[in-house]
Parts: C-alpha cells; structure tokens; sequence
C-alpha cells in the first residue's frame, strides 16, 4: 500500500485554540475530511517531557505520550495506520539542535544509551498496553547532524549509532516486527546521504525504511530527490518514505490571525527570496501539481514506500505557534515563536480543503 500519510501532531492545539476544518463548506472533523481524501497514515513526533520545571508547557503541540495517544486512537478509530516520530528531546529535534531532555543531562555514553533504551521500551510498552502499537517507528529525528548532542553529534559516529541502536533496539524488544525508519533531511543532497548511512551502515542494527525531508524551498530540485532516492534504493535495498514534506499555496500574510505583537511574529519560512526559483508557483493549483509529480516520482523508485505531508492543519489561530516562552528557554533559542507554516498547510486560513486534498485522494 503507497503511504498518504500527514503529521498533524499539533492537532490538539490547533482544536484547543478555535481551529476549525472545512470540507466544501461543511465544518467536520480533521480525521474525517483526511480520511475521506485517502490519506490513510498519520505520523506523530513525540517529545520526552515538553514541560518546564514548573509545568509550563512547551507548546508547538507539547507533543507528549498521553497526547500521542489521544491522537494515535483517533487514527486507529478512522482506520489509519500511525508512524511513532522518538525526537529523543523534550522539543524540537533536526540538524540544528538536538538538545539531551532534562532528565539526561549530565550522564556519560553508557548512560545516555541506557536511557534511549529504557526510554524507548517504556513508550512502547504503554502504547502495548493501550492497544495501539504503532504501524512505523521512526528512530530519531532528522538525525544528518546526530542526537544527544554533544556527545552524539557527527561526526562521532560511533556513539550516533551506539544511540540509534539502543532505540532500535528498544523498539524490537517489545515489537519485533514494526518496521523502523532512519531519517534525515535535506533529501536532495546525495553526497551527504551517501556519506552518513556508509557511516552507518558499518555499525548499525537492522532496520527497514530510510525516511528523507523534502522542502522544495531549501532541499534541491525534485530530479534531485529523486536521483537521490534511486541511488539510495540501489546501493542499501532499504524502503524509502519522503518522511516530511509541503509545498505553499499563498504568499499571503496572516499576521492579523495570530494575533500577536510585531516582535513575537515569526513570519512564513517561504521567505521570498526562497520561492524565487521554485519549479511550481506558490498557489493553489502549484500546490496540487507539486503533490502530483512528487507522488509520481516516489512511486517510480523501486521501494518507494508513500509520503508524510508535514503539519497540513496547522492554520494560523491565536495560540498556537513554534514556541513559547517557556521552550525558547529550554532550547536557548531567541525566537519568536508565531506560525510560520500556515501557508503550506493543505487548509487555507479559514481551515478550508485545498486542491491539493484531491489530486493525493485521486493518485
């Protein structure tokens, strides 16, 4: 089965904040309209503790495993399979931050493996117990630069993999059977791809699927990706899933729906000097054609497995952006931390079905 999978691990918030989905002018459920539109996996990140120490949550979703569960029912409950996303961070993990959770600071190597390992089981026992394993594991989060840094981070691959190996073990501990991904992002870049899973390959426990992010905006040509992907599909023999992607369909503002100062504003990640080149037009119609020839493209590849759209809901609404107060002090990041997504998602700003729903319901 081709996966037509969404993240919308930030669901809960958007509900909470007055989001509300359309599907030709009838207001209904997100899994309702998404289902009715063929998607049938979701994919949900999964942050060890996103609260401060003082129960401030994190936001951005606060993606913790009651959550995960909530949200993982409502799949199981409309018939879709769900992918496990293990950031192994209390916030945001990718190539420019993988920060240890707080209750792992200070420990050594040996420690931090043990950690990912018991961590990993612990998740995975609870959702045993709640009936809803999930259909994928994805172990780490666009893992390019490592995990748990410092010690993790590349190029000490040797503890990257001592890492990666204990989730995946901890994954098969409990479930010998789900298949495990290993995700990077930048998916148009070869040369870095060939490189880390060479790495990799000389020290890693088995696994199934390798998971790539393609953001047309900042990874490459899609001849690029999928170049890419032949080659990796070749050289391991391993599925390959388009773990996150989107494509814009406005460069309109939204500032107003969001509701905030001018210095907490984020801005659209679509700045107009990276839409300059783009191979489609940011609008609605260049957003439907995008997913068609990117669905086309994984298809064609031998082991190309289906897609993740990253966060379609995420519409702009007061209340729900990147990040709080609370999380920026977590990551020492400076902010802002508004929406800057609403204008990739598969909703206009009202939270109205585009085009784009069609061509994935149709391919």
């Amino acid at each position: 089965m081709f996966i037509k999978g969404m993240d919308i691990s930030s669901l809960l918030e958007e509900e909470s904040c007055g989001a509300k989905y359309y599907d030709h002018g009838r207001e209904a459920d997100l899994f309702d309209i998404l289902r009715d539109y063929g998607v049938n996996s979701i994919r949900l990140r999964l942050w060890n503790d996103p609260y401060d120490e003082k129960g401030n949550p994190y936001g951005a979703g606060t993606n913790d495993l009651d959550k995960t569960i909530v949200l993982a029912r409502r799949a199981r409950e409309h018939k879709m399979g769900w992918l496990l996303d293990f950031h192994y961070s209390d916030f945001w993990a990718d190539p420019g931050k993988q920060i240890v959770p707080k209750a792992w600071r200070g420990l050594d190597e040996a420690e931090l493996e043990q950690a990912v390992y018991d961590y990993t089981v612990d998740v995975m026992r609870r959702l045993e117990e709640e009936n809803l394993l999930p259909s994928m594991v994805q172990v780490g989060n666009e893992l390019t630069n490592g995990l748990l840094w410092p010690t993790g981070k590349k190029p000490e691959y040797d503890n990257m993999a001592r890492y990666i190996n204990a989730g995946i073990r901890g994954v098969r501990f409990v479930d010998r059977r789900v298949p495990i991904m290993i995700h990077l992002d930048n998916g148009g870049l070869n040369e870095m791809y060939v490189d880390w899973f060479e790495h990799f390959m000389e020290r890693c426990e088995p696994f199934e699927i390798i998971g790539l992010s393609y953001y047309p905006f900042w990874h490459g040509t899609m001849e690029q990706l999928e170049s890419n992907m032949r080659d990796m599909a070749e050289r391991y023999g391993k599925k390959l899933v388009v773990a996150e992607v989107s494509m814009g369909f406005t460069m309109e503002d939204y500032r107003d729906r969001e509701k905030l100062p001018k210095n907490e504003l984020k801005g659209m990640a679509t700045r107009a000097e990276l839409v300059e080149h783009l191979e489609y037009p940011m609008s609605p119609q260049g957003q439907a054609d995008f997913m068609r020839d990117i669905m086309s493209r994984i298809q064609s590849v031998p082991g190309g497995a289906g897609f993740y759209y990253w966060e379609p809901a995420w519409i702009p609404v007061c209340g729900c952006g990147w990040a709080n107060e609370a999380a920026l002090l977590y990551t020492g990041e400076k902010g802002p931390g508004g929406n800057e997504w609403a204008n990739q998602a598969l909703f206009d700003y009202d939270g109205n079905a585009l085009p784009a729903l069609e061509v994935i319901r149709d391919f």
